[in-house]
């Protein structure tokens, strides 16, 4: 690995200014989990010039109601993830999907922030909250912007963020706070594993109608980047909850993958796991809502 200037950002405004400075070739260091492991293989002309570590940076560590929402620090490890009672309470798919990347040690280093970053389009943080309308913070020397998370997805390995920008907090809006999600994830092993498919969905129920409303579904590792299958989120709009409006929903969301062919699967098998993995989502967050009313 070739050398590079490491420095040690005190504040978030200090990270910027940092990244601001040295924009021609910098990057971020968090957890570590995915930058340091890229470089130890990667081309000498791959890696940057300076290193901006904001590891030690404990503002963007807290996971705190706002009046905007859920706000997730952007240092939040997927281990703070699991085991935070507010989480595990209010989202309990975010626990499910964080208990899915990579090991223990991976868990306990890994940031949430970083693994958005990463934009790998298999990416586990990513399904639930697109499913939740996550809002992300990005501040730069100028200032701080929002912007939707599936916005911030661009392409494979590519975000939103300018050179000089940072990835701050996560929000889930208040019009999704415990809003019925499931995740689910297929890979070609138990653990330590890159999903074929990814999914989360959420819904809300009108119970006097028994319909859906405000349905969400979320694709992972089927496009270059996270995406809402958008021909199923339409169709389930206002639709009466039944196991054939579920698998409907499957089909569109297939039909709304752009899957590859690859060394770990094809694009119509993964296509077919699209449509499956869909329905159980549906079911799953369906489950999860009657549960919450006590049915």
């Amino acid at each position: 690995m070739r050398a590079f200037e490491l420095f040690t950002a005190k504040d978030s405004q200090h990270a910027v200014a940092l990244l601001a400075e040295h924009a021609a070739s910098v990057k971020v260091l968090a957890g570590g989990t995915d930058l340091m492991a890229d470089y130890k293989f990667a081309p000498s002309n791959h890696i940057p010039k300076v290193i901006v570590d904001v590891s030690r940076l404990d503002e963007l560590r807290h996971i705190t109601m706002t009046d905007a929402g859920l706000s997730i620090g952007s240092l939040v490890t997927h281990t703070q993830i699991m085991q935070s009672p507010i989480i595990r309470e209010m989202f309990p798919a975010l626990c499910e999907a964080a208990h899915t990347i990579g090991a223990v040690q991976t868990r306990n280093l890994g940031t949430l922030g970083g693994n958005l970053v990463t934009a790998v389009p298999s990416v586990d943080s990513g399904p639930t909250l697109v499913a939740l309308d996550a809002i992300v913070t990005i501040l730069s020397p100028a200032g701080s912007r929002t912007m939707e998370l599936a916005d911030f997805f661009v392409g494979p390995r590519k975000t939103a963020l300018k050179p000089e920008e940072l990835l701050v907090d996560i929000i889930i809006p208040t019009t999704s706070l415990s809003k019925p999600t499931k995740f689910l994830k297929f890979g070609l092993r138990k653990g330590q594993a890159l999903a074929l498919v990814n999914v989360g969905a959420s819904l809300w129920v009108d119970w006097d109608k028994n319909t859906f409303k405000d349905a969400r579904v979320a694709l992972g590792a089927v496009a270059p980047k996270v995406i809402h299958a958008t021909s199923a989120e339409k169709f389930l709009e206002g639709r009466a909850i039944t196991s054939e409006a579920m698998v409907e929903a499957g089909r569109l969301a297939a039909g709304d993958a752009k899957p590859i062919n690859d060394m770990r699967a094809s694009a119509e098998y993964r296509r077919d796991l699209v449509a499956v993995l869909t329905k159980r989502a549906l079911e799953g967050a369906y489950e999860r809502a009657k549960a919450a009313r006590g049915n």
